[in-house]
């Protein structure tokens, strides 16, 4: 598999400052990815669920931390689905999030 393409993977963080207020805070990192098209069977049934799917982003199942937000080419998405199989590596289903720039 052709793991060649970059995405940022976003994990919001609560953390406490020094008045000891809580706030969520972003941490990002890049990994490696193979980028995919979603198929016909998965637009139509995500469409049926009220989502509006972009890409399939397959990376190394140890790259992933349960990150619900993606960064790919300027565009944020949220991450809607994942399946992880039998093997090394997970796939994350992708959706445009609405409102955002990057």
């Amino acid at each position: 598999m052709d793991r060649s393409d970059v995405i940022t993977l976003v994990k919001e963080v609560k953390t406490q400052d020094t008045n000891g207020v809580w706030r969520m805070t972003e941490t990002e990192r890049d990994v490696f990815c193979q980028v995919n098209s979603i198929t016909r069977a998965e637009f139509f049934e995500a469409g049926r669920n009220g989502l509006n799917p972009g890409y399939t982003f397959t990376m190394f199942f140890g790259d992933y931390d349960g990150e619900r937000t993606v960064k790919y080419n300027g565009n944020a998405y949220g991450v809607y689905r994942t399946y992880h199989g039998r093997t090394d590596v997970i796939e994350l289903y992708v959706e445009r999030k609405g409102g955002t720039n990057g």
